[in-house]
């Protein structure tokens, strides 16, 4: 598995741990490397770091614009792992401008086939790329 990849699949573990256990960000990523010897590879940490920092300090805006173009889903009512797959991809999408649109959705889709419901993929990918086409992210 490639390195982001895998940085993408921690990601969502972390944000789902701090989903349910809220709490102080860093003191939770602390406890959350403890546990997890792959946040200290030094091909994963630092894009597993900027995604799980990068969405902690901009999920007032992430959550903002999900809520925009999830339709019929409130936020509070979505699985922890949809929220958070969706979260990961719509911080890459609006902030990683390096990271095509295209990868970021596909990757998203996958993770989120692997972690969530039965729906999840198609659930993620219509919602993020309703965000992708209204907000004209290439």
């Amino acid at each position: 598995m490639r390195y982001r990849s895998q940085a993408r699949e921690l990601a969502l573990q972390a944000l789902c741990y701090f989903d349910i256990n809220r709490g102080d960000p860093e003191e939770l990523i602390e406890l959350f490397c403890l546990n997890f010897e792959k946040t200290a590879d030094k091909n994963i940490s630092p894009f597993f770091l900027n995604l799980v920092n990068g969405v902690t300090e901009s999920v007032v805006e992430i959550d903002s614009v999900i809520k925009k173009y999830s339709k019929n889903w409130r936020l509070s009512r979505m699985p922890v792992v949809d929220r958070n797959v969706l979260r990961i991809a719509a911080f890459e999408l609006l902030k990683c401008s390096d990271i095509p649109s295209t990868v970021s959705i596909n990757e998203a889709v996958e993770i989120g086939k692997k972690f969530g419901a039965k729906g999840t993929g198609s659930f993620v990918n219509g919602v993020l790329d309703r965000i992708r086409i209204s907000e004209k992210i290439e």
